[in-house]
């Protein structure tokens, strides 16, 4: 269907925990989003400042609405966290390529930290298609966790935090080995380090979304562009955020 821009309304909006917001937007534009791991790009505000849309991770979203999870990091995030319910905001959806291939008998989804959002609506259909889903979310302290019961309410949920202050101490990788997790395809999205990770540890029957510095969130600005073994590059924005673990360039 392509992309679309219009208008959606603000009609539920909540802090989850520090500086991590739920809000839900309502409006034709919904239904342009084809796939988990597509993204809604925003305009903040009417006037010049900020000027670039911001991209956002799509936790879940059904023909009329788009339910999304982002933190507050800087002017933008700040601005669209003060956003009442009733205000309007100017989307771009049905933006990149998203987790397409869900043929497999048993799959793990794995969120790191703002990564996890686009991982809910991603198991929400594996597990209606009859796979055997897991999940692994990592996070760097017990306070900064959140969906937790709501994984937990779709299938088995494991936790990795960086301090050990709940589940498995470490990393995502750690709470996969500790929990012997099995599985034929992996699903991910989260830290540039935690997808190398991955990758190297599991170079196989992977799809991985990327995060990056979007510009345009339609391809034409290249500022996303990153390489890959099977062409010169990709732009995340369009030919990704979402790539196979084949094709993945491990950094450092």
């Amino acid at each position: 269907m392509g992309n679309y821009q219009g208008m959606m309304t603000i009609v539920s909006r909540k802090e989850l925990v520090k500086d991590v917001y739920e809000m839900v937007l309502e409006g034709d534009a919904a239904s342009f989003i084809q796939a988990p791991g597509q993204f809604i790009n925003i305009k903040i505000n009417d006037s010049l400042q900020p000027y670039l849309r911001r991209p956002m991770s799509i936790c879940d979203y059904d023909q009329h609405h788009i339910k999304m999870i982002f933190k507050v990091v800087g002017e933008g995030t700040k601005i669209l966290s003060e956003k009442k319910i009733g205000d309007q905001l100017d989307c771009l959806t049905g933006l990149g390529n998203g987790f397409v291939d869900l043929e497999c008998q048993k799959a793990v989804v794995i969120g790191g930290g703002l990564g996890v959002p686009p991982m809910y609506k991603l198991a929400k259909d594996l597990v209606e298609k009859g796979v055997k889903v897991t999940a692994v979310l990592g996070f760097n302290s017990q306070n900064d966790v959140f969906y937790k019961e709501e994984f937990e309410k779709l299938c088995p949920t494991y936790i990795a935090t960086m301090d050990g202050s709940l589940g498995t101490k470490g990393t995502v990788l750690d709470a996969l080995k500790e929990n012997q997790i099995e599985f034929d395809k992996y699903y991910t999205c989260g830290p540039e380090k935690m997808l190398d990770a991955l990758v190297m540890a599991y170079p196989h029957n992977g799809y991985l979304s990327f995060e990056a510095r979007m510009g345009c969130g339609f391809g034409a600005c290249m500022g996303c562009s990153c390489q890959v073994k099977t062409k010169p590059y990709k732009r995340i924005c369009v030919e990704g955020p979402v790539l196979h673990s084949s094709e993945v360039i491990v950094n450092g």
